[in-house]
This record gives C-alpha cells, sequence and structure tokens, in this order.
C-alpha cells in the first residue's frame, strides 16, 4: 500500500522526480563506467602480451627487463650469446623462440629487431595474433614491418623506404643511410606498444650496424630471397594467363623470406613459448641458475602485476572522484524531497486524517527515495552494458581495451549495494522533516 502511494506521490510530482531519476541515473552510470574500464584496463594491462611463458634477458631487474621487451621502454644493458639463445631453442620444454635486439630508432619510434616467428607466436589481449593490414612479414634481409600508429602519423606504405638511427634519442647523428630498410607491411592496430615500433630483420639490423657479412650462414638468407625472386619471375613467365588468385597465392608462397636462418652474435631479449606452461617456473629457475652466462628469466604475467600495482593508485583516484558524483546526485535527491515537504503539507494532513502515523510518514519518504535509485540502477546497468557493447570494437582496436565477460562482476554489485544504502541514509533527513511535520498536523487535528 505504501509503495502505491509512494508511486502516486512521485507521478504528481512527475517533472520534479524524472529530472532527479536522470540526475541519478547519470551518476551511477558514470560510476560503473570506470569501475568497468577500471578493471578491464587492469585485465587488458596484463594481457599486453599474451602467449609468451618467459622473458629471458641479461640482470637488469625484472620490470626493466619486461618495459624493455614489451613495452620498448628503456633498453637492456646487456646482450644475450647467441649460444646462450641455441642452448635455450634446443631445450626440450621449449615450443618455438623470439629474438629481439634493441638499441635503435626511426624518428623518434623504437626498432626492433627480429624474425618472422614474432608475427608468427607473438599474440596480445585473449590470444589474439597480430594481423597485417597491408603488406606482409620479412621478405628479404632489408624489410621492415612497421605498426599501424607509424604508418598513420608519418604516412607509410607498404614499398617505402625508411632510414634507422644508432641510439634511443628522438634526433641522431648517426643514420644508417647505406642500409635502406623497404617497408613489406603493416601491422593491423592492436591497442599495444606494437603499433608504435619498427620490426626489422636481424640480419639487416646487423649488416646496418657493421656491414654484410658474407660468410655462408649470413647469405643463406639472401640466397634464399634471391631464390624465391628467380622463382617467382619463372612463374609469372609460364602461367601469366591463369586465374589471378592462383598467381598471388604461387607467388606468396615463393617469396617467403627465411629469416631465421640468420645467426646473430647477440641479441637483448629473447621471448619463449613452452610446450607446456606448467614447467615455466622449472625452467625459470634452471636460467636464473646458469652458469654459463648470467641470465634473468620472468615471468609477463607477474611483472605485469607488479607494475599495475605501482600505477594503482590512478584507478583508486577515479573511482574516488566518481564516488563523489554519486553522493552529490543523492544529496540533490535529498534536496528534491526537502524542498516538495511544503507543497505536500495537505497530502500529509490527508495520510494523519485517514490514519496514517508519523513513523508511516517517514516511511513514505523512504520509500520514494529508494524506488528512484533502485529504477536508476536499472537503468544505469542497461545503459551502460548497451553502451559497452557499442564501443568494444572501438575500445580494442584504438586504445587496446578488450572488454571480456562479465562485465559486472563483484564490485558492481558492492556499488549499487553501497548506493542503495547511502539513499537510505540520505533520505532520513527528509524522511524526518515528514515525520515532524506529521506529527504536527496530528496535534493541530486533536486540537
Amino acid at each position: 500500500m505504501l509503495s502505491t502511494i509512494a508511486i502516486e506521490s512521485l507521478k504528481r510530482r512527475k517533472t520534479t522526480a524524472i529530472l532527479t531519476l536522470l540526475s541519478i541515473t547519470i551518476s551511477i552510470s558514470l560510476l560503473l563506467c570506470v569501475d568497468i574500464i577500471r578493471t578491464q584496463v587492469k585485465t587488458s594491462f596484463t594481457r599486453t602480451v599474451s602467449g609468451v611463458d618467459l622473458i629471458v634477458g641479461a640482470p637488469s631487474g625484472q620490470l626493466n627487463l619486461l618495459l624493455s621487451s614489451v613495452f620498448n621502454i628503456g633498453t637492456p644493458t646487456k646482450g644475450i650469446e647467441y649460444k646462450s639463445i641455441a642452448a635455450l631453442q634446443s631445450n626440450k620444454q621449449v615450443s618455438w623462440l623470439i629474438p629481439l635486439s634493441l638499441g635503435d630508432t626511426h624518428r623518434g619510434f623504437r626498432v626492433v629487431g627480429t624474425t618472422n616467428s614474432f608475427f608468427d607466436h607473438f599474440k596480445y589481449g585473449d590470444m589474439q595474433s597480430l594481423e597485417m593490414a597491408a603488406g606482409s612479414t620479412f621478405t628479404q634481409p632489408l624489410s621492415t614491418v612497421i605498426g599501424a600508429d607509424i604508418a598513420k602519423s608519418l604516412g607509410y606504405k607498404v614499398g617505402d623506404k625508411i632510414i634507422i638511427s644508432h641510439g634511443l634519442g628522438s634526433v641522431s647523428f648517426n643514420n644508417h643511410d647505406d642500409h635502406p630498410f623497404t617497408i613489406s607491411g603493416i601491422v593491423k592496430k592492436t591497442g599495444t606498444p606494437v603499433d608504435k615500433a619498427v620490426y626489422v630483420t636481424l640480419q639487416g639490423l646487423e649488416e646496418a650496424h657493421t656491414g654484410p657479412k658474407h660468410s655462408p650462414t649470413s647469405m643463406l638468407g639472401r640466397k634464399s630471397a634471391d631464390k624465391a625472386n628467380e622463382h617467382e619471375h619463372e612463374h609469372e613467365h609460364e602461367h601469366e594467363h591463369e586465374h589471378e588468385h592462383e598467381h598471388d597465392e604461387h607467388t606468396k608462397e615463393h617469396a617467403v623470406y627465411n629469416s631465421e636462418a640468420f645467426t646473430p652474435e647477440s641479441v637483448s631479449v629473447v621471448m619463449l613459448g613452452l610446450k607446456h606452461r606448467v614447467t615455466a617456473l622449472q625452467l625459470q629457475y634452471q636460467i636464473n641458475q646458469s652458469k654459463k652466462e648470467p641470465l634473468m628469466a620472468i615471468l609477463p604475467g607477474m611483472a605485469l602485476a607488479e607494475l599495475w600495482q605501482i600505477m594503482g593508485n590512478v584507478e583508486s583516484l577515479l573511482l574516488g572522484l566518481s564516488g563523489l558524483i554519486v553522493i552529490c546526485a543523492l544529496i540533490g535527491l535529498a534536496t528534491m524531497l526537502l524542498a516538495t515537504m511544503r507543497e505536500r503539507y495537505q497530502e500529509i494532513a490527508v495520510l494523519r486524517t485517514i490514519g496514517a502515523g508519523p513513523f508511516t510518514l517517514l516511511l513514505l519518504i523512504q520509500i520514494e527515495a529508494m524506488l528512484l535509485t533502485i529504477v536508476s540502477a536499472a537503468l544505469s546497468l542497461g545503459l551502460v552494458a548497451g553502451l559497452m557493447s557499442a564501443l568494444k570494437p572501438w575500445l580494442s582496436s584504438t586504445y587496446g581495451l578488450f572488454l571480456s565477460s562479465p562485465l559486472f562482476g563483484q564490485s558492481s554489485v558492492i556499488i549499487i549495494l553501497l548506493i542503495l544504502g547511502c539513499t537510505y541514509l540520505v533520505s532520513l533527513f527528509p524522511a524526518v522533516a515528514a515525520y515532524r511535520r506529521g506529527l504536527h498536523a496530528g496535534l493541530n487535528a486533536n486540537s
């Protein structure tokens, strides 16, 4: 009965009730959005790199190794010799290996020397593989693959030539002009540090620093590329009238450059994928205890979690600000209910006449406040769910924020319950005012 009276009372003050409802809905939606983004950003951050079980480098600290290999920030203090790389590659527990060589830039963007295994095995987000927006992976020793942000900001396209520079400064006077790299591919937008990196072959990077080596090992990749080009031209001459699709597929098959054939003297970092992830801790211990060469192996997930703890104060600040906005909206609700007390004097007098006590009036005001908040919370949940669903592709491609289900977790439930509790406390002020007015109306009726 009280709920029915409360609903009818709100209908009579429709305009004021709707405005209050909108105010509370917007504030709750904001708080829920911040909470969802906070939790999802943390999840996406810890999945900046996924599928990589161990990162191995010279002993330089866990965060330094993580920042240099995953985020292209800083650089390892020392490289890893090839004999150590070969030992890791021959380990029975290792499924694949990605070598990374750091220390150069291109117009302020980091240059990373690697092989085609990087594009085959590196994953991010929900185990998503890297895809090419244009072109292909390395096709010859002086090939380069660039991130989406670099292609957009510098206006590069497949086939353009770029010059890399020695050192990590944004301006360098030591350019490798004699060894221009040709862009063979552009990676699709990932929202990760991959978008802001230039990937070159290890062979091309070493030639840029020391000049081409004419040893059989170093020339293996170039010979395979030349041979591939010969096959490609023969194929075009013999089958120039065949179907275009079949021709493209055949060309692609023969144009593959075996970037793994080149053996560098050393690299900066190595990423490992294991056959069984449960052996990660065991292999990490073995690498860290190696006496042949001082090495350090880290678990990317644990290192990312440690890095997030350093950045955790920002999320707490955002959550606090959103909480203040909700409290302001609830105070506005209490103000609205208080402001209508004068208008509701006749309503209260009628209720007192038909036998409603002061405590009944107190409950009536609280029920009105709780109804407004419950409806606002329901609207907010639907609004936020729809908004996040619509923005999901844009958030993943632009900011690397991969929303995973369920959107509303335990923290969202706690937030809603806290808001309802705060509504009850805030509504006490107008409810007590109604209680006193009810007493006053009762005294007047008796007199």
